[in-house]
């Protein structure tokens, strides 16, 4: 997993010509004014979700992970907690999906970050993460989710 600002994206173009991409997207598209929907960028290999939500409580929650595409998690507004752990062995709630790309650990994760407007977040098939939990209160999100396949 990568945690870093927007501005700081640069550091991370070399890993990946779609994550390149996925950089260009959050630096050229005006995000505050982008409504909530899916956004083609090359086809299947590159979308983005915009979403706007409410945080939630950590306790109802189940930490993912995905194996077909990495996450670039972009906050527009707003913040959140996102919790972390890394896939080896746990046991499983949901299986693997292939169709939905997706599978759940109801573990506690290890720990949680900030995820404040700026920020980005990378997440690769071995990391599980747990975002939209509230940091204080229930507070209302803006988050840009950019699918990038493998």
């Amino acid at each position: 997993m990568i945690i870093d600002v927007l501005s700081n994206a640069h550091l991370y173009q070399h890993l990946n010509e779609r994550i390149a991409a996925a950089f260009h997207y959050l630096h050229t598209t005006d995000l505050h004014s982008t409504p909530v929907g899916k956004y083609a960028i090359d086809g299947d290999n590159i979308f983005a979700i915009v979403q706007e939500y409410e945080t939630m409580d950590a306790a109802n929650e189940q930490m993912e992970a995905h194996s077909k595409y990495i996450d670039v998690q972009y906050i527009i507004n707003g913040e959140e907690l996102v919790g972390h752990a890394f896939l080896s062995n746990q046991q499983l709630s949901k299986e693997y999906s292939g169709e939905e790309d997706f599978l759940l650990v109801p573990d506690v994760p290890d720990f949680f970050t900030c995820f404040r407007a700026g920020m980005f977040m990378i997440f690769f098939p071995t990391d599980l993460h747990m975002p939209c939990i509230k940091v204080n209160e229930t507070a209302r999100v803006k988050k840009v989710v950019v699918k990038v396949k493998i």
